[in-house]
């Protein structure tokens, strides 16, 4: 049976090159056949990583069953998992962040989680010497990820293991790191083609503090007056995503990547207060400016507060 490789739903870079490239390891490493799916439409830098290095798209699946072998990468959060992944036969585990519990496996399976900013860094790990098999395709995308998961080494994330591994890979593929990334980042800040209610959904994390149901989104991007430009429809449409969904609030994060700071969208009095708890902002009008604030996973998630 060919093991599924996947991520969290609403793609990412890591999350779409990270089941690319542990598909490939298993395949043609392991000799165990793998195939790298999708849980959502990638977002349009994953997009643009796809099509840079030469990979097909992989088949975005939205169930599992109990005939499935899958490898879950990248989360570990049944949320952001299909509804039946329980019932899936779990055989490993690769992830880098905090364990958040719920997933039940039928035996005893292969986990890694490590504080790195990136799953590709701890796969390349993981492969030892079999990491100089790598193919050029393979490669790309493993620096990819780790740039989209740095912000190019600007998030607070970002280990020395993740910067090195991402300039020995830009030198072997003879680019410029600095030039990719910012088309990587580019292909990121284009948002023409979405509605508001994907903006909102497409990288976002659903997190419950004290009982309150969030979406946590962020956009991250280096042309944030796009977004904020659109603010009032993106903030109407906020109580659509909300039903549709089942949470309380979402909480949207323009983050900012050349200068370093996020903005967060300020629609009542609850954001208000989250704003002022968790950040210790002072908060005039409908948006405020967190300077410094770049990473939800280590920035944003620990400090909510209600």
């Amino acid at each position: 049976m060919t093991i599924k490789v996947f991520g969290h739903k609403s793609p990412d870079t890591d999350s779409t090159g990270s089941p690319l490239i542990w598909a490939w390891y298993l395949s043609e490493i392991k000799g165990t056949p793998a195939e790298a799916k999708l849980l959502g439409q990638p977002n349009t830098e994953a997009a643009f990583v796809v099509e840079k290095w030469g990979f097909e798209t992989p088949e975005i699946i939205s169930a599992v069953s109990a005939k499935d072998d899958v490898v879950i990468v990248d989360t570990n959060n049944p949320a952001e998992l299909p509804e039946a992944i329980n019932d899936a036969n779990v055989i490993q585990i690769i992830d880098h962040h905090k364990l958040t519990g719920g997933l039940e496996t039928k035996g005893p399976i292969d986990i890694t989680i490590k504080p790195l900013a990136c799953t590709a860094t701890i796969m390349h790990e993981m492969m030892g010497a079999d990491a100089d098999k790598m193919p050029d395709n393979i490669k790309g995308a493993m620096l990819s990820c780790i740039l989209s998961d740095t912000l190019e080494f600007r998030s607070p994330t970002t280990t020395e293991q993740d910067k090195a591994l991402a300039e020995k890979l830009a030198a072997e593929l003879n680019l410029d790191l600095g030039a990719y990334a910012s088309e990587m980042f580019e292909a990121k800040s284009d948002i023409s083609a979405f509605s508001d209610a994907e903006l909102i959904r497409m990288d976002s994390k659903e997190y419950a503090v004290d009982g309150t149901k969030f979406r946590v989104s962020v956009l991250e991007t280096t042309a944030p007056k796009l977004v904020l430009d659109r603010q009032a429809s993106i903030m109407d449409s906020f109580k659509a995503v909300e039903a549709e969904d089942g949470v309380d609030q979402v909480l949207l994060f323009v983050v900012d990547i050349l200068n370093e700071e996020a903005t967060l969208f300020v629609p009542n009095d609850l954001v208000k207060g989250v704003a002022e708890k968790s950040f210790g902002a002072t908060v005039e009008g409908d948006k405020v400016v967190l300077p410094g604030v770049m990473s939800r996973k280590k920035q944003i998630i620990p400090n909510l507060k209600v």
